[in-house]
């Protein structure tokens, strides 16, 4: 298990991950996961950190691209295609959300967070060591992109509560079980903590 990490302002990001409509609607207590985002965005603006919103969505180019074998090749057949758009309702982030000018912002084709965008070099760029994860789903990219961070040799802060999966119980065996042993693991209310 991680030791307890400081966070540092200067070089801590919090990414809150796939937050967008279609997603977020089909979740039970949406109401409280964007209130415990919300907090937690608050929190790392209060303290001068970094925020960063990432979202999956496709174009033409990207839709063309999908192999046979990828899982996205069933999810954006048919309806998925339009629903999955760039430009499409679902795709854009949940309106309690509120990017600001100079936030790190990419749009994913894959389940994690890095492999398909340049999420390493605008976090490389602003010199962050330690990413603060919240999303959506807990198995899907929250877990990838943990392991991502790790291959990239980022500090990991896992929220708990900012955090859902429509399988309850996978989310308890990852954040209680998988995760602390690689990550740091906490709940929005606990993250004020953690600051030098």
């Amino acid at each position: 298990m991680p030791d307890r990490p400081t966070l540092d302002p200067r070089h801590t990001a919090l990414l809150v991950m796939d937050y967008q409509n279609g997603i977020v609607a089909r979740l039970p207590h949406a109401e409280a996961l964007l209130g415990r985002v919300t907090a937690a965005v608050d929190t790392v603006r209060g303290r001068g950190g970094h925020v960063g919103w990432v979202r999956v969505a496709f174009d033409q180019s990207d839709f063309d691209a999908i192999p046979e074998t990828s899982m996205f090749a069933a999810i954006t057949a048919g309806e998925g295609r339009s629903a999955l758009h760039l430009d499409a309702p679902g795709t854009q982030l949940h309106a309690h959300l509120e990017p600001q000018l100079g936030d790190i912002a990419v749009r994913k084709t894959r389940v994690g967070a890095f492999s398909t965008t340049d999420l390493d070099q605008q976090l490389r760029a602003r010199a962050v060591t330690t990413v603060v994860l919240a999303g959506l789903s807990t198995s899907g990219v929250v877990l990838s992109t943990v392991r991502e961070a790790m291959d990239r040799d980022y500090r990991i802060v896992v929220l708990r509560d900012a955090s859902a999966d429509p399988h309850p119980d996978i989310h308890a065996f990852l954040t209680d079980t998988l995760f602390p042993a690689h990550t740091h693991v906490t709940n929005v209310g606990d993250l004020d903590a953690l600051w030098v």
